[in-house]
């Protein structure tokens, strides 16, 4: 059984060193955050994510998964090299690739006899992969080393809030390999997968790239129709709901991420959309739809912003709940949230805020510290909502989606709610009172 590293400790990395752990697989994780290695190392888990403390736990406990910050000794340790640290996302579009360069220089300082296999697990531009066997290889001659090593992309397709399901259940495993060696390596690896009948896909290494960043774009494009689509649906006076129940009943289309909202966000739609179009860009290929999607996606949430001014009047003096930080439920994520666009827009109207959410409190907190004088950060969804002029469920938890209306009624001093998710009956709300308004409804 071959022992596994993973160099980055972030969301993708600490739930596949933690998942491979549960395979049986004996796995290292390493970071050069100290503080984040001694939070681990003693059980506490930096990110929310379901399931994933508890397994971090376990593996743990049964001395199958270990931290360190000794890049040298994780190098060492391993058969195979996961990397995947941070590829944040320039002001260009383009891709910060710095950190992978770093620990790809840092492999190739330490690799030594034998064979091992060095894995592309974060999300990186086409070509990199590439690039860094020959960076090592370079290394390597240099140092006049003998270690034998392949370079595979696999790339991650992990859902933030299920991605240990997600992990465990894939609908894939792209492997990008030259070798036959490396391939039946990473067979190994993914040998619980591969005998529950996970479908394998063997690539080259620029089309596992490729697949990552085409696979994310077609999602975005998908979500950014159904929120153009909602727009022209209140325009005529249809309902977005029944359209994309319809649409989604179409065996080439199928229902997932038909659901019209405030916009995507998150760390990956919005980097990668922008990195794609940055990388059509930089080879003369325009990636227009692309593009338009990412287009799509921003006027969406300003348009969430003037649906709000129109219903409720000018924003001077108007004080708004706004319920879900998060750009997504079950996790505490609020990288590119669209929350974040529609509170700021809305502090600069205006507007006095109060907000809850269950997770994304405190690195919202850090976020929005520019506008702080005009918001505060409530307790609960009912302390939020308490004397303001309106309701905006921006974020689909649960614990929204069963409010006791007539408590809100009682708090609220005008009867406006906005649910930007369409997760209320519109008919039962306009029943009950409320100035009811949803996206495409």
């Amino acid at each position: 059984m071959y022992k596994i590293t993973v160099v980055g400790t972030g969301y993708v990395g600490l739930v596949t060193g933690t998942c491979l752990a549960d395979f049986g697989m004996e796995t290292m994780c390493v970071d050069t955050n100290a503080a984040r290695i001694d939070a681990l190392q003693n059980g506490v888990v930096p990110i929310y994510e379901p399931g994933l403390s508890e397994m971090v736990i376990r593996n743990v406990h049964y001395r199958r998964l270990r931290f360190t910050t000794d890049i040298a000794e994780a190098v060492r340790f391993a058969d195979v090299i996961f990397i995947a640290v941070g590829t944040p996302q320039m002001e260009d579009g383009s891709v910060n690739m710095s950190y992978v360069t770093t620990v790809a220089e840092q492999i190739a300082e330490h690799l030594d006899e034998g064979y091992k296999v060095i894995v592309t697990k974060s999300t990186v531009p086409i070509g990199t992969s590439r690039r860094i066997k020959e960076m090592i290889a370079g290394r390597l001659h240099e140092r006049g080393a003998s270690a034998r090593f392949d370079v595979v992309s696999n790339p991650e397709f992990l859902r933030e809030g299920t991605a240990v399901y997600d992990f465990t259940h894939p609908d894939k495993v792209v492997i990008g390999a030259e070798s036959e060696e490396a391939r039946e390596m990473m067979k190994q690896v993914y040998r619980v997968l591969f005998l529950n009948e996970t479908p394998f896909i063997h690539t080259a290494l620029e089309s596992a790239e490729m697949i990552k960043y085409a696979n994310n774009a077609f999602l975005a494009m998908k979500i950014s129709f159904i929120n153009e689509i909602s727009g022209l649906c209140e325009a005529v006076g249809a309902d977005v709901q029944q359209v994309a129940y319809a649409i989604g009943k179409d065996g080439r289309i199928g229902p997932k991420f038909l659901h019209a909202g405030p916009g995507y966000g998150g760390s990956c739609f919005p980097k990668d959309t922008h990195a794609l179009a940055h990388i059509g860009r930089m080879h003369d290929t325009p990636m227009r739809l692309v593009e338009a999607a990412i287009g799509v996606n921003d006027h969406q949430q300003q348009r969430m912003v003037s649906k709000i001014e129109r219903a409720v009047g000018p924003l001077g003096g108007k004080r708004l709940a706004v319920l879900g930080l998060t750009f997504k439920p079950k996790t505490d994520d609020i990288r590119s949230a669209p929350a974040l666009t529609i509170i700021r827009e809305l502090a600069a109207r205006g507007a006095a805020l109060q907000l809850f959410d269950p997770a994304g409190m405190e690195p919202a907190r850090k976020e929005l510290e520019d506008v702080r004088g005009s918001i505060e950060f409530c307790d609960d969804e009912y302390s939020a909502v308490q004397d303001c002029d309106g309701v905006i469920i921006v974020t689909e938890w649960h614990q929204f989606r069963n409010l006791d209306l007539d408590r809100l009624q009682g708090l609220l001093r005008s009867p406006f709610f906005f649910d930007l998710r369409n997760i209320y009956d519109k008919e039962r709300m306009l029943q009950l009172g409320f100035q009811y308004y949803g996206v495409g409804v």
